[in-house]
């Protein structure tokens, strides 16, 4: 079962949406009693890096998801979610993130092209994993996004796409993954990843 955790800045709808459409096992909560009965996590976003981690840090939902991590349960943040996952972003000031991966998110330069970055790009795969099964090098995705994250930790970096800089599009480490894409709007490769992941995290309980 995987738990959507609602800390009141997700794309909640699209993304239970496409879990319905895969017949994927969910529930959304922001209580940590009632999370902590999933066996994996989705941390969508959208808005502010700093206003969401203030949400995290308010509700200790932070703190939550740093134990659920320690105890092996997969994570998969989305969009502003996988920035979330990473040191620090410069989003209307220096914020700290949760530090689970280790990277800053910095602004997209305006180099004659429009920021945000919004719309399809293709995916250009830097290493194998699990979680790309089935989705194709130079598959397209859904972009909506204004920052991007830099200075990743090697071999964390799985896909990329090219926006004036590169982007990091699938992030992973251990079993916390990230895109920066929405995957539940981004089509066949899209619904992959999200299926990849619950089948992830099936493989983990039944171990």
């Amino acid at each position: 079962m995987i738990g959507i955790i609602d800390y009141g800045m997700g794309n909640i709808f699209s993304v239970r949406k496409a879990m319905e459409r895969m017949d994927v096992p969910y529930f959304v909560s922001s209580d940590q009693a009632e999370l902590e009965g999933a066996d994996s996590y989705l941390l969508p976003g959208v808005g502010s890096f700093k206003d969401a981690m203030d949400h995290l840090r308010m509700t200790r939902l932070d703190e939550f998801i740093h134990q659920m991590v320690k105890k092996g349960k997969p994570l998969l943040g989305i969009c502003l979610g996988m920035q979330l996952l990473f040191e620090s972003s410069e989003e209307n000031g220096f914020s700290n993130g949760l530090s689970l991966l280790r990277g800053t998110c910095r602004r997209i330069p305006e180099s004659g092209l429009k920021v945000p970055h919004m719309g399809w790009n293709s995916l250009q795969f830097q290493k194998e994993s699990p979680i790309l099964a089935g989705v194709e090098n130079k598959d397209f995705a859904y972009f909506v996004h204004s920052y991007y994250v830099e200075n990743l930790e090697e071999g964390t970096l799985l896909a990329k796409a090219s926006y004036g800089v590169d982007v990091p599009a699938v992030v992973g480490k251990n079993l916390v993954y990230g895109t920066q894409f929405h995957p539940e709007k981004s089509s066949h490769a899209g619904l992959q990843i999200l299926k990849n992941f619950a089948a992830l995290a099936e493989k983990r309980v039944n171990a």
